[in-house]
């Protein structure tokens, strides 16, 4: 588990609240203006990117949304100016990726100034080599290193988070089998998520050693010899949905963020000693219409995601095909696009006194883009402000253990409806209810 550290004045007294580096990507662009929209006066932010001439258009957009930014050039490939900025800011949030290329030396330089730092990697081998190569620095320096905190895997993780806090309070048990399904969800995608898969397929291909560490299902777990012993964690199964619910009905096949969502989960469950439980399994779904053909979608998405090493076949395609077929990076889907996505996830559990739980967490806006701004933004503040309702530990963290329960009210603040409720009829009593009850009657 993550050790106990205090962050130094030097830490607190940093010339700026908030750097956001890759302010003039795509989704850097629509960070930098939910973030101008919901900072409070005073907060300092700066932009970070490596053309000065696109940050300062960006700039003008935040001013037009009543913020006061500077900006800042950072080039990841200079390891200086990364150190500067690292140095200089109590938070940093990056959007630069694939973050296999662009990424490890920014949470190098955060781990060591005890920087806390955020992104929206869904990259499951770049997370496992910050883990190996940064956790003990940042545990040492008070760093919080908080990996994919967007769309990916912000929902997942505070679900199951909200379902284990629900059921201590209820005295239930700890979890078990635990299945988050994907009700509805409607958005596009961009050239950064494509430049993502396709270096994380390479990353596969290139050697033997990462394909079985993707596999893993503990690929994010620094005490690996200590995970129980579940048996297979299919994260491409095909699902009957009444085994996950009595109450639900239809098939689901495995979601395709499933495989890095459900590794952020284990690794939230791994650094709180387990606190979820020794025979907790989680797994992601997607719903399909309910209809007398819907097993035949269900069964390709399950099939789709357990053939998952044919990803390595990417090697073989020429990267001019790549580039021509799939979105620029820098792009995405448009402002009426964007407005019309949404998502809902719905999260069920069974404890092991057998009480059943569902959380939700449904969100308007692209769930990639307008959804992530906005969560990602909110973490970013939650970092930054938030310090009382922040885990004390320093490390590579995840957004569950790091910031959950300062991140879920920002998030129920800007309009998601994240909740948990008890399916079973009699949720047990917890003692001291009891016997308050017996001595008032």
């Amino acid at each position: 588990m993550a050790t106990k550290s205090r962050k130094s004045p030097t830490a607190r007294s940093r010339h700026y609240d908030l750097i956001l580096l890759g302010a003039t990507g795509f989704v850097g662009q629509l960070t930098a203006s939910a973030l101008a929209e919901a900072a409070p006066a005073g907060f300092r932010i700066a932009l970070a990117g490596r053309n000065q001439v696109k940050l300062d258009v960006v700039a003008q957009r935040c001013a037009e949304r009543g913020a006061n930014v500077d900006t800042m050039i950072v080039d990841v490939e200079r390891p200086s100016t990364v150190d500067a900025m690292a140095a200089s800011a109590k938070v940093v949030v990056t959007t630069v990726g694939p973050y296999t290329h662009y990424g490890m030396e920014v949470v190098r330089a955060c781990a060591q100034a005890g920087t806390d730092y955020a992104d929206l990697t869904g990259e499951p081998l770049f997370v496992r080599e910050s883990i190996l190569n940064f956790a003990e620095t940042a545990r040492r320096t008070g760093a919080r290193i908080v990996h994919s905190s967007g769309f990916d895997s912000v929902p997942s993780d505070l679900l199951v988070h909200l379902l284990h806090a629900q059921a201590r309070r209820d005295d239930a048990g700890e979890l078990t089998e635990t299945t988050m399904v994907v009700r509805r969800v409607r958005g596009g995608f961009s050239g950064g998520t494509a430049a993502s898969g396709l270096a994380h397929g390479r990353a596969m291909a290139a050697d033997r050693v990462a394909l079985r560490n993707a596999l893993d299902p503990y690929t994010h777990s620094d005490r690996r010899t200590e995970e129980p012993a579940l048996g297979r964690q299919n994260d491409g199964r095909l699902v009957a949905l009444r085994h996950v619910d009595e109450g639900l009905r239809g098939w689901a096949g495995g979601f395709f963020m499933g495989p890095h969502n459900s590794r952020v989960v284990r690794r939230s469950n791994t650094l709180t000693d387990w606190s979820y439980g020794r025979r907790f399994k989680y797994c992601e779904v997607m719903t399909v219409p309910v209809g007398p053909f819907s097993l035949i979608p269900a069964l390709i998405m399950a099939g789709g995601l357990s053939m998952m090493p044919l990803a390595t076949l990417v090697k073989f395609v020429p990267e001019w095909f790549t580039d021509a077929l799939l979105p620029k990076s820098g792009s995405g889907p448009s402002v009426k696009s964007r407005a019309k996505g949404h998502f809902t996830f719905e999260t069920y559990t069974r404890t092991t006194r057998g009480v059943r739980y569902r959380a939700t967490f449904a969100m308007a806006g692209d769930p990639g883009y307008a959804a992530t701004a906005v969560i990602f933004s909110q973490a970013g503040l939650a970092l930054a402000l938030d310090t009382d309702r922040l885990s004390p530990f320093g490390g590579v963290l995840t957004p569950a253990v790091a910031m959950g329960d300062a991140l879920i009210p920002r998030l129920r603040a800007v309009g998601a409806r994240v909740e948990v409720e008890c399916l079973s009829e009699s949720p047990p009593v917890r003692a001291d209810n009891a016997d308050q009850r017996e001595g008032a009657g």
